[in-house]
């Protein structure tokens, strides 16, 4: 069982486990915004409460430079797994310009792609074979990209994780 902690702004900072979690409310640092109802831990002196959701009771300043690390799934999952070119279901990624021409491995030169449009392309670029991009592609933002764990969150997590969108 997870746990979502939230920034004294409501900004998403992490996921940990409910132990973590119940440590840090037991320790006045932070409070209960959420809790799952019918699963409560039972201690040595009572039952407690299991958080989904926590909010520290002071803020921690996070680093400016959040980047998402541009990784093959991370480029699937943010063109939600469909062809940049011709929309059809994608399994492979492209360089909008070729890396054997300076493309980069960047958020904005990759693109998902089917593995037909990836093979017709070949070493071109969109515009030597008359193609259009279908979006415009740029860094991913939100809470579920910079918090890790997020992928597989509770219904609880939604409410906040999408105030960091």
């Amino acid at each position: 069982m997870r746990t979502l902690v939230l920034n004294a702004g409501y900004e998403p900072l992490a996921v940990v486990s409910f132990k973590r979690a119940l440590v840090l409310v037991m320790n006045d640092k932070a409070t209960v915004v959420e809790h799952i109802d019918d699963e409560p831990v039972w201690g040595a002196t009572g039952a407690y409460d299991r958080p989904a959701v926590i909010l520290l009771t002071r803020y921690v300043r996070v680093p400016g430079s959040r980047r998402v690390p541009v990784t093959r799934r991370g480029v699937l999952r943010r063109d939600g797994h469909r062809c940049g070119y011709c929309g059809k279901a994608a399994s492979t990624i492209d360089h909008i310009l070729p890396r054997s021409r300076g493309g980069a491995d960047s958020w904005e030169n990759l693109v998902a792609c089917c593995l037909r449009c990836n093979n017709v392309k070949g070493d071109r670029t969109p515009q030597e074979m008359a193609w259009e991009l279908r979006i415009t592609p740029q860094p991913p933002r939100g809470g579920q990209w910079t918090v890790r764990g997020t992928e597989r969150s509770d219904p609880r997590w939604e409410p906040y994780l999408a105030l960091a969108a």
